[in-house]
């Protein structure tokens, strides 16, 4: 039978014990909305939502409701063991982390505790307590850049010129030692590593991002300036990562321990300038929010990146479903609605996850 390309993943989640580290922030959430509409047994391990942040999609979601929360931090080797091992989850999804680039050329030392360490730690607990599946998340950040033109593919050099990078970097080089150290006798976990570009989608608030800030100005009726324009990125919806996660981990169960990493990235319609997207969020908007200052940005940023998404392609039966202008406007309506109705967030999250899985196909894979 010829595998089916982009296959709803919803069915193999039903019943089973999820773990989902980094729940309470922007990917996690989205990712936790759909496994509990899967009907998954979900637990989430992080940190507390950021203060300032009054509309956290976790929050005002009341996802912590709706499935098993614990906060706490992954640097906290013991906190973190002892929740695995009190949850025993089949699969873990270990999305926490410390995200933001400007954040690590402030924060260094606590940059690679968590994004490093705090992976070991998730590592060894999940390992000691008998998850059958790890999927470990980092980015497509974790690419030695080289401004290239083409996409970078899974076996490509990994490194870093910032801290933020470098870490991811390092943290994807860990999970492939740990799988080649400890996980390769019959029965043992089964990990690897999903590569994702630029996520974007409604709900979103961290610091220093670019979507996020516009949302800000727009709620506030402020400006926003933009620092690097003519910047190329992969960008896609939040949900075409998490699909993405949801099909490696079912390909992990399905035996294919040989693959090591993924990338999950747009096709090329979505990969464009960050003054181009800006520009189409506030056309959707109705306001005039943008300030080009190219002279405010302080820090190294690279200005080209691309993902190869062959392998997605081919191991996972896994291609990106939405276009520029549906994400664009996916985003940026979830965004002026939940801005002006928070109690509407749950309905929000679930009927964007509807109209996703509504352009999941069945045709064969060529």
């Amino acid at each position: 039978m010829a595998r089916l390309l982009n296959p709803d993943p919803s069915s193999f989640f039903k019943g089973k014990r999820v773990l989902v580290t980094g729940h309470t922030g922007f990917t996690g959430a989205w990712m936790c909305q759909w496994l509990i509409h899967a009907g998954a047994d979900v637990h989430g391990f992080a940190l507390a939502p950021e203060e300032g942040q009054d509309l956290n999609l976790f929050t005002v979601s009341r996802l912590g409701e709706r499935m098993a929360s614990e906060i706490g931090d992954i640097r906290d080797e013991t906190a973190i063991a002892a929740c695995l091992a009190r949850v025993k989850p089949e699969i873990v999804f270990h999305l926490a982390a410390q995200p933001l680039v400007r954040r690590s050329y402030v924060e260094p030392e606590m940059t690679y505790s968590t994004n490093v360490m705090g992976t070991m730690n998730v590592l060894r607990a999940a390992h000691a307590a008998g998850t059958k599946i790890l999927v470990n998340i980092t980015s497509d950040k974790a690419y030695l850049n080289r401004e290239w033109v083409w996409g970078y593919r899974e076996n490509d050099q990994l490194g870093g010129h910032d801290i933020y990078s470098s870490s991811k970097a390092c943290a994807d080089i860990l999970a492939t030692s740990f799988r080649l150290s400890y996980c390769g006798k019959e029965g043992d976990m089964r990990l690897a590593t999903g590569r994702a570009g630029n996520v974007i989608g409604g709900g979103d608030w961290a610091e220093d991002r670019l979507i996020p800030d516009i949302a800000r100005a727009y709620r506030a009726g402020n400006n926003v300036t933009i620092r690097r324009p003519n910047a190329v990125r992969p960008w896609q919806h939040v949900l075409e990562a998490v699909r993405g996660y949801f099909q490696l981990a079912i390909a992990l169960s399905e035996g294919k321990t040989d693959i090591a990493a993924v990338n999950f990235g747009p096709d090329s319609e979505n990969v464009v300038e960050v003054g181009r997207l800006a520009e189409a969020i506030q056309d959707t908007l109705g306001q005039d929010l943008i300030v080009i200052d190219p002279d405010s940005s302080t820090v190294h940023e690279a200005n080209l990146l691309r993902l190869d998404i062959t392998k997605a392609r081919g191991e996972l039966g896994w291609t990106p479903l939405m276009g520029f202008r549906q994400t664009v406007d996916l985003t940026t309506h979830f965004y002026k609605a939940i801005i002006e109705r928070p109690g509407d967030a749950e309905r929000l999250l679930q009927q964007d996850l509807d109209t996703y899985c509504g352009l999941l196909g069945s045709r064969p894979a060529t």
